[in-house]
């Protein structure tokens, strides 16, 4: 069940990544994939092998998470559906637009697009300049580039996580991105089967269990992350996220 091209050691790194992307996903709601494919690229450069994995992975642990809102008797834990909905709209000719773009392209221009828009991130991490939207035209600029990286990859989390919350309560926001990320993968998984790309199943045998490990831990640490500074937290993220990703641009110009 193991990819049988890689080393021990190489699946000890791919398990202890997908534990990270588990813990950070349900920790804050989104960065699962975005902080957690870059160290998958440089373990082993296909994305397509580990963006299905990925997708599974969400679709499991959103359903759970939505599941879990709805049973909530506090109403303010709630999914907000409304404000889904309006954005969804604005999403989904872009979301198209890109997984149809990451279909066509060559494995290694995709990885370098990943690695740029990763280096992107990093440095709003870094010198804590998230991306943030204060008015209706950046709300739709940020969605709609949002939706496109997400086809195309999968890390759009911070591009739209920027809109939503500025207009979804803080208390709101992770089940709300939750049901975001369920309805954006459900398509990008029907594109997968519908290009029959080999979604992987074998792997979930055992890296699924390494994400549920990092969710639990996520969901106990959820509470905290919301009411810690996370500037530190993030600027040492930043700059891991940069040499990762230089590491991994420097690969793609040297190859």
């Amino acid at each position: 069940m193991f990819l049988p091209e890689l080393g021990l050691w190489a699946h000890l790194a791919i398990a202890v990544i997908f534990v990270w992307s588990g813990f950070v996903r349900s920790g804050l709601g989104f960065g699962g994939a975005v902080l957690s494919l870059p160290f998958l690229l440089l373990v082993d450069n296909r994305p397509l092998v580990y963006l299905p994995i990925i997708a599974v992975h969400l679709l499991f642990f959103s359903s759970l998470t939505i599941w879990h809102s709805r049973a909530a008797t506090d109403i303010d834990q709630r999914v907000d559906w409304r404000y889904l909905k309006r954005a969804l709209l604005i999403m989904l000719a872009p979301k198209l637009l890109g997984v149809f773009g990451l279909l066509a392209l060559p494995n290694d221009v995709m990885t370098a697009i990943i690695f740029a828009i990763v280096t992107l991130y990093s440095f709003s991490y870094i010198f804590n300049k998230p991306f943030v939207s204060k008015h209706p035209g950046m709300d739709i600029l940020l969605l709609m580039l949002g939706g496109y990286v997400s086809g195309t990859s999968l890390i759009g989390a911070p591009l739209i996580v920027a809109v939503f919350a500025a207009h979804v309560a803080r208390t709101r926001l992770r089940n709300t991105l939750f049901a975001l990320w369920f309805i954006l993968v459900s398509i990008k998984m029907a594109a997968f089967i519908w290009a029959e790309v080999d979604l992987q199943w074998r792997q979930h045998l055992w890296l699924l269990p390494c994400a549920a490990i990092g969710h639990w831990l996520g969901l106990h640490a959820h509470n905290k992350l919301l009411q810690a500074n996370s500037q530190a937290f993030y600027r040492i993220l930043g700059w891991l996220l940069l040499a990762v990703s230089g590491v991994g641009l420097g690969t793609f110009v040297l190859a």
